[in-house]
């Protein structure tokens, strides 16, 4: 589902990545764990679309993404990668389901088709009473799991997670972490995440650690 060969990414006078090689297999759920400057934000962005490295190759969901221009590129990225960020990143005058509902409307698909689908995701994650309410109206734990449903609402082949569980507390960190490997299940997405979180690196298929720009182990 993921390949990378050779990717580099620098930054003036800093090189963040020095030469990554990896391979995600389809279903697959991948933690990367490395200290704090290791380059692992930056490699899932890379992956993610969201930047372009120095050099070398990268194939996602059988794509080329670094040979697609900027409209294709967005169009691919919309449909194909679900984001999931620390801080949620929903937009605070929206509601619940009108959150989720943006990934799919920003790509052109019908209006109530997209709110029905979005209501379907969120009653899956138990969010049914919380549907019209604005983030500011919701617990931490009831974010992320909106932020969640927001990057299945295009049905991705991928979901990539930068921190996802590093803003909860224990309890919701756990059950945010069981939810990952349901949605595997459930669903079948590629799943990769930069963690610093021993606990869901232990539950991944695999773990990939990096320091100082490379993969170590």
């Amino acid at each position: 589902m993921i390949t990378a060969r050779g990717i580099t990414k620098c930054y003036d006078a800093l090189t963040a990545l020095k030469g990554i090689d990896i391979h995600i297999d389809k279903g697959e759920v991948v933690s990367v764990m490395g200290p704090s400057g290791a380059g692992k934000t930056t490699l899932l962005q890379i992956v993610g679309t969201l930047e372009r490295p120095t050099s070398g190759s990268l194939t996602v969901a059988g794509t080329d993404p670094l040979s697609l221009n900027a409209k294709a590129l967005a169009a691919f990225r919309n449909r194909t990668i679900g984001f999931v960020f620390q801080f949620h990143q929903l937009l605070p005058e929206f509601t619940a389901v009108e959150n989720v509902m943006m990934p799919a409307l920003i790509g052109g698909t019908d209006f109530r088709s997209v709110e029905r689908e979005a209501k379907r995701l969120l009653s899956y994650f138990g969010l049914d009473s919380r549907i019209a309410h604005k983030p500011s109206e919701l617990s931490g734990g009831e974010k992320q799991r909106v932020a969640v449903a927001r990057a299945l609402i295009n049905r991705p082949s991928i979901i990539l997670a930068d921190e996802p569980s590093g803003s909860l507390d224990s309890k919701n960190r756990t059950e945010l972490h069981r939810l990952f490997f349901d949605l595997r299940d459930e669903f079948g997405q590629t799943i990769l995440i930069v963690t610093h979180d021993e606990s869901l690196a232990c539950m991944s298929d695999r773990t990939v650690r990096m320091s100082d720009g490379m993969i170590v182990g």
